[in-house]
């Protein structure tokens, strides 16, 4: 798999760390655990705005693996910087997905 640089995954990246940093700045105060966070739903608008499912079509490619997911590793559902105050299905996708370091 090629990775190229253009314009749409320049500002996925960009809306992520901004995301990531407001977000961040807030758990500093107090860490968001996934089982005090309401469950993200497919048809909520955030989620349809970045094509979220809960279960991925591509094995390789899911929230578990996801650079913007926080929480406890083995969690079914995790806190993700995308989506503030919600729990993400582990096993979940969205088009802001960012392969792990």
């Amino acid at each position: 798999m090629k990775y190229t640089a253009n314009r749409r995954n320049f500002l996925k990246l960009g809306l992520a760390s901004v995301i990531g940093i407001t977000v961040g700045k807030e758990l500093l105060v107090k860490p968001a655990h996934a089982a005090d966070l309401p469950q993200l739903t497919e048809d909520d608008p955030q989620a349809k705005a970045l094509q979220y499912v809960h279960q991925a079509a591509d094995s390789e490619k899911h929230c578990g693996n996801c650079a913007l997911i926080q929480g406890n590793d083995g969690d079914e559902w995790r806190p993700c910087a995308i989506f503030p105050g919600k729990a993400v299905n582990t096993n979940g996708w969205c088009s802001a997905w960012v392969k792990k370091p």
